[in-house]
């Protein structure tokens, strides 16, 4: 399957945070998007690897993506590598997305900068026709996607550009509550974590609408880029 947007996230919830509407946008303009997480967090504070399986699974059918892997990287250890990097290769090799998103390039989790650095990688070598893969036995050609963007997660970081996601922040918000483990919940027993607290789920959403705020829209999402954004015209600014 060809996907036109593959996210990449260092955690299950990464995606959701940084660019759920974004993503439910693009699927409502008929785009193919698809989600792999790199680790099974597993090192979470709250709630269990088996968990956030079923949240995952619940909030990738609230955002209608078409697939969702997990490559079950080592939480919190995995590194930027040959062998990481071969197998993110081979999953962008299998769907071959024109656009790439992922981690923030720094942030206060490390690895957020680990998984924003190692997609960033995989995605320049799986255009090189000399590396050689092979996916569930079937030999791989090379592919590299035309633009690789970065959300925004917990450090406040200026985008480069914002979308205007002005009607999609409630399938957003949907789809980062279905992690009922990881955020507020005013019933729940478990250890209060930086991302648990009612300040935190709150503040997803006056980010948008502060992104919103600056581009004269409800809510928006923010991206940085690796190079700089071209439009065609000026109007394509608009």
């Amino acid at each position: 399957m060809k996907l036109d947007i593959l996210a990449f996230g260092a955690h299950p919830d990464d995606v959701e945070l940084g660019a759920a509407a974004t993503i439910a946008k693009e699927v409502s303009l008929g785009k193919k998007v698809g989600i792999i997480d790199l680790t099974q967090g597993e090192l979470g504070t709250r709630g269990t690897k088996e968990l956030r399986k079923i949240e995952a699974t619940k909030a990738a059918n609230i955002l209608g993506v078409a697939i969702r892997e997990n490559l079950k990287f080592a939480d919190g250890f995995f590194i930027n590598d040959k062998m990481h990097q071969l197998e993110v290769i081979k999953r962008i090799r299998k769907y071959k997305p024109e656009i790439v998103i992922c981690n923030a390039v720094d942030d206060r989790h490390i690895d957020h900068g680990k998984g924003s650095k190692l997609v960033s990688d995989a995605c320049f070598l799986s255009g090189l026709q000399k590396i050689e893969t092979d996916f569930e036995g079937v030999k791989q050609e090379k592919w590299r996607p035309k633009l690789v963007y970065h959300y925004i997660q917990w450090k406040n970081t200026e985008p480069d550009f914002v979308v205007d996601v002005s009607g999609f922040i409630d399938v957003k918000m949907a789809a980062v509550l279905a992690y009922s483990s990881q955020f507020y919940d005013p019933n729940s027993k478990e250890l209060d974590t930086p991302i648990s607290s009612k300040n935190f789920t709150d503040s997803v959403q006056y980010r948008a609408k502060e992104l919103g705020r600056l581009i004269g829209v409800d809510h928006a999402e923010g991206f940085t880029v690796e190079r700089s954004v071209a439009v065609t015209s000026l109007n394509k600014l608009i």
